[in-house]
């Protein structure tokens, strides 16, 4: 009998320290990350955020901040080609050089603007696809193309068939997919193209502390270059939800632009930088196949290719969407579909509004992420107070992405206005310098602001107690999502 509750005993006490052993482990590990934690650069809201739900939360805090925590990782970038734009023959600066935004992007580590392009809107699902089907067929040499989505579906599935046709056919095709968003399409619904002699390539896997990969840090680039000479950029992924062959009324109106020109380079070295981490092969490789005429002047347009992510020193995009705020002199439109700006971007946005600029807002009346809906509520009504308009966008999900001042300068390009877009995912930026282009993309938000039904402003009410609570939440964690 004594035996026997001395084995209960010592199994208790075993297990009490091993009990105790794991939580002085979890305290340490906590601990250190609180302290890594203080250590970088992030906005308060984002470090409260994570703090937070480290110390209340630690054995849910912990692995998720070793999971998605990471911004800018150092060793990680240090592996990565830097984002070096170069262009041949080293052009004479374009006139909008000189601005303030333009000038604020470029010490922020971007290229200067460009002159000597030409810039197409897209402006709906199937003129999108359409362009991109026509430029796969008449590629002649390289076709190289990224997305964060590739579905399974009817606009996949033809997409995949034509670039193995194109494969077959002598050019060199090369689809950068990544491992997240495109993690039921990566492998075995892109085997047409590889055994056609296509390249794939899976950027970051999710499986943690492995050599390059990260669950937290995304490619979320929209990018296709044809023959080294015209690219494609926007918002839209590979997917009927985005785009087709055929309208559909169940399609997401998303925004997107065809480049000729100069531009095209610097794109270019955007995805030879991201191939080749994935793929580990030397860009030397892919910068030789760059034609000779890769800057042939096309046009008038001023652009400004600017990318944003872990792989930048600094924060270009959101630094240039500050200046473009703060430069505003009558007008700004903001067409996006999640809206969680930081404490900056807020605040300079109501600076404005109580100055007189008309702001006006569009966003989707529901967009597919719920939570950044409840999110989104509290900055909403702070912009309204403040006197701007909120448009909301019913017909279907609105996915555009765009930044339009005065008439003067116009950002499009991958970038939501959030806080991960902004600070953590990999993104492409395009700054528009030329009146003719911000026109376009002004008669563009006015039409698309004529099919919005306006947000009368929202007073809250405590009464409404699980909602408060879910937006509460919601906000508090807005800096997680």
């Amino acid at each position: 009998m004594l035996a026997t509750l001395r084995e209960h005993f010592d199994q208790w006490h075993s297990h009490g320290l091993v009990a105790e052993i794991f939580s002085l482990g979890g305290f340490l590990l906590a601990v250190f990350l609180v302290a890594r934690l203080m250590s970088e650069k992030r906005a308060p809201s984002n470090t409260f955020a994570w703090l937070l739900i480290i110390v209340l939360l630690p054995w849910v805090g912990v692995p998720l901040y070793l999971v998605f925590g990471g911004r800018k990782l150092r060793r990680l970038a240090a592996r990565k080609s830097r984002l070096v734009a170069t262009l041949p023959g080293h052009p004479a600066p374009a006139a909008s050089s000189t601005m303030p935004v333009a000038r604020t992007v470029t010490a922020a580590g971007a290229y200067p603007p460009v002159g000597g392009n030409r810039l197409h809107l897209l402006t709906t699902g199937e003129a999108d696809f359409a362009e991109l089907e026509r430029q796969i067929r008449a590629a002649r040499h390289t076709i190289h193309i990224a997305t964060f989505i590739l579905s399974r579906d009817e606009t996949g599935r033809r997409l995949v068939q034509l670039l193995a046709e194109r494969a077959r056919a002598g050019v060199k095709v090369r689809l950068l997919l990544d491992a997240l968003g495109c993690f039921l399409s990566s492998r075995s619904f892109v085997d047409p193209l590889r055994a056609a002699g296509g390249e794939i390539g899976r950027f970051m896997p999710v499986l943690p502390f492995a050599s390059r990969s990260s669950a937290n840090l995304r490619n979320h680039r929209k990018l296709a270059l044809f023959d080294g000479h015209i690219a494609l950029v926007g918002g839209r992924n590979l997917a009927t939800d985005y785009m087709g062959p055929t309208s559909s009324p169940k399609r997401w109106l998303d925004f997107g632009a065809c480049i000729r020109g100069p531009a095209v380079a610097l794109l270019e070295n955007v995805f030879i930088a991201d191939w080749c981490f994935a793929t580990r092969q030397p860009a030397s490789t892919l910068h030789r196949e760059a034609p000779a005429s890769l800057a042939t002047p096309a046009g008038e347009s001023e652009l400004q290719i600017v990318a944003s992510g872990p792989d930048v020193p600094g924060d270009a995009l959101y630094e240039g969407i500050i200046s473009m705020i703060q430069e505003a002199q009558h007008r700004i439109c903001i067409v996006t579909p999640y809206f969680i700006p930081d404490e900056v971007l807020l605040r300079s946005l109501i600076v404005k509004a109580r100055a007189g600029c008309a702001i006006t807002l569009i966003l989707p009346a529901k967009s597919n992420h719920p939570i950044t809906d409840f999110a989104r509520r509290h900055y909403v009504r702070e912009l309204q107070r403040a006197g701007a308009r909120v448009l909301l966008y019913r017909t279907t999900m609105l996915h555009a992405k765009a930044v339009i001042v005065d008439d003067r300068i116009g950002l499009l390009g991958s970038a939501n206005f959030d806080l991960r877009s902004l600070f953590v995912n990999f993104e492409l930026g395009v700054f528009v310098h030329s009146a003719p282009d911000v026109a376009a993309m002004n008669a563009w938000a006015n039409e698309l602001a004529s099919r919005c039904q306006e947000s009368k402003p929202e007073h809250r009410r405590r009464s409404k107690f699980f909602g408060d609570i879910a937006e509460d939440l919601s906000r508090l964690l807005a800096p997680l999502l």
